[in-house]
Parts: C-alpha cells; structure tokens; sequence
C-alpha cells in the first residue's frame, strides 16, 4: 500500500473511528492483498509509511471474497470485477485475507 493510501486511511480512522471502517482491496494476488491488509490492521510492515506502528485493526476484505462479492450488485460487479475474477486465485486471496482477519482484525 503506498504511502498516500496509508495516508488518507489513518486520516479516516482518526475522523471517523477504526471501527466505523472497512478496507476493500483488489491485489490480484494473494501475497500482496495480505500486504496490505496487514498494512492497515497491524501496521505497515515496511517500516516506512504513516501506518508504521500504529495498529488500527481496520476490518479488511478483498473484492473477489464471498462476504463482498454477495454486497454488490451481479451486473456491477460482472462488468467491473468479473473478469478480473476469472483470472486470479480467489482461494488463494481469501486465505490469505482470513489469516490477516484472524491475526490482527480488531472490529
């Protein structure tokens, strides 16, 4: 996640509270989704943007998981994400995404 996104989503839990947020992410693989859901749950892992440290347990899903997919419209979401969907390892990113829930989600 770079630095302007960790910028404005420390800004937004500070406005409206952690636990008012969720992150939507659309990484098309696994280890990167999981970059920056623990980027924003635990603290960037980097060292070297605003979230170093501070660990706001923000909520976060990527759009290809079941629990987002199910929020959406079926036509939206076939022409916006549908064929990227075709492409990428869903399971792979929904599992990497409940482990970084699991470990660090605070709401």
């Amino acid at each position: 996640m770079d630095l302007e996104n960790q910028k404005r989503v420390k800004e937004f839990a500070d406005e409206y509270g952690p636990e008012n947020l969720v992150v939507i992410l659309g990484a098309a693989e696994g280890e990167a989704a999981g970059l920056a859901a623990e980027t924003v749950t635990a603290g960037d892992p980097t060292f070297a943007g605003p979230l170093t440290g501070v660990e706001l347990g923000l909520k976060t899903y990527h759009v290809c998981e079941e629990e987002m997919k199910a929020e959406f419209d079926e036509a939206v979401y076939d022409e916006q994400v549908g064929m990227m969907e075709m492409v990428l390892d869903v399971d792979d990113i929904a599992s990497e995404m409940q482990s970084i829930r699991d470990q660090f989600c605070k709401y």
